[in-house]
């Protein structure tokens, strides 16, 4: 049994659908590791579980759970499960699941409507921000609104079925806009050659001449990156990310010889890679707890979460080099493959900046809460 089915915490039955598909996940993420493109049989493996549509709005087909602490604690364990599969998967449900609460906060009952349509077809959704310069603008012409521009490290570029996209409105605020994602002649995945994280097909996506009605956009300007949500959603990759430092601390206990077992050294790195992962597991699981009661300080606690989960990856990568040796690097091992994943996935989204905006915060206070803070 390897980590990604083994038994969590019980819960909702969609943990349930996730623990009885990772296995298939994990198999299927080393042959699209091997040949990578579009994993279209994950994504099948998780439109049949169900988790497609798990959280997604209740409106659109999501499902309701006791209160915002089960809902968030039933996201965490299925984004580790998923990570610890295949980070390549989790990132893509992830962003998939960013999309769903996106379209909970600022769907309209048309736009809720026309995803449960969506949703009953099969449809996974990304969420793009990053883009080259000058970025992607909304155009006013004579024919209607159009988009001008392309997106940058889009995940899922050309096979996902939709997106979530930013785009400059003529007022200057940025808008969220629903797009279609799948279309191969505006997807280049050329320039995707890297070593880990092959499968996400993090491409760039051109937008041009896209009309977009008023059905198209999502909320209001600005809606994207309001806070708290905005910069407490980090602690959904990171849980990701999280999963595969778990994963890869199991296939460091499996892959220990008698040998290894026995000698002190190797023991005492194995129990700081215990450590390391299990106190990760604890700040991320307090980050998802402050998400669900839209904690104020929330920001501040998953920015420096996120440098305690890059520490931890980084020093779990470096616990299966000196505890398996030679054994960490052969291509085709599960802790090869996990070590090149989650070396690039902890690259995501400026994680140096996050540590110095939770440093200023706890110079200035103390975000942990009124009842433990020390000063």
């Amino acid at each position: 049994m390897t980590l990604a089915s083994a038994p969590v915490r019980a819960g909702p039955d969609c943990v349930s659908a996730t623990i009885g598909i990772a296995e298939k996940l994990e198999e299927l993420g080393a042959r699209y590791d091997a040949a990578p493109v579009y994993p279209a049989d994950s994504i099948a493996q998780i439109v049949r579980a169900g988790l497609h549509r798990t959280f997604a709005p209740v409106a659109s087909g999501g499902q309701s759970f006791r209160d915002d602490d089960q809902r968030h604690l039933a996201m965490l364990d299925i984004l580790r499960i998923i990570g610890r599969a295949d980070l390549s998967i989790g990132r893509l449900y992830e962003g998939h699941l960013n999309a769903m609460l996106l379209f909970g906060w600022y769907g309209s009952p048309v736009q809720l409507h026309a995803l449960k349509r969506s949703l009953s077809a099969g449809a996974i959704y990304g969420v793009w921000a990053t883009e080259p310069p000058p970025g992607v603008a909304i155009m006013e012409t004579q024919s209607g609104n159009v988009l001008e521009g392309s997106k940058s490290f889009a995940t899922g570029a050309g096979g996902n079925s939709h997106a979530l996209i930013t785009a400059r409105r003529p007022d200057g605020d940025t808008q969220l806009v629903i797009v279609r994602a799948d279309d191969p002649k505006r997807a280049d995945l050329s320039q995707w050659r890297v070593r880990g994280m092959r499968a996400t097909g993090s491409g760039s996506y051109a937008l041009d001449g896209l009309a977009i009605a008023p059905e198209h956009c999502l909320g209001e300007g600005g809606d994207y990156q309001r806070d708290p949500w905005f910069t407490a959603g980090a602690w959904r990759f990171a849980a990701v990310q999280l999963g595969g430092i778990e994963g890869l601390l199991t296939e460091i206990r499996n892959a220990m010889r008698p040998a290894a077992r026995q000698d002190p050294v190797q023991r005492a790195r194995f129990a700081d890679a215990v450590a390391s992962a299990r106190t990760a597991y604890m700040w991320v699981r307090e980050c998802a707890l402050r998400a669900a009661s839209q904690d104020p300080d929330g920001p501040a606690l998953v920015q420096m979460t996120r440098g305690i989960v890059e520490r931890a990856g980084l020093d779990m990568i470096e616990a299966a080099a000196r505890i398996t040796g030679t054994y960490s690097a052969l291509d085709g091992t599960r802790i090869d493959k996990i070590s090149r994943d989650l070396s690039l996935y902890l690259r995501q989204a400026g994680p140096d900046y996050a540590r110095d905006c939770a440093a200023k915060a706890w110079l200035e206070r103390d975000p942990w809460g009124p009842t433990e803070r020390l000063w």
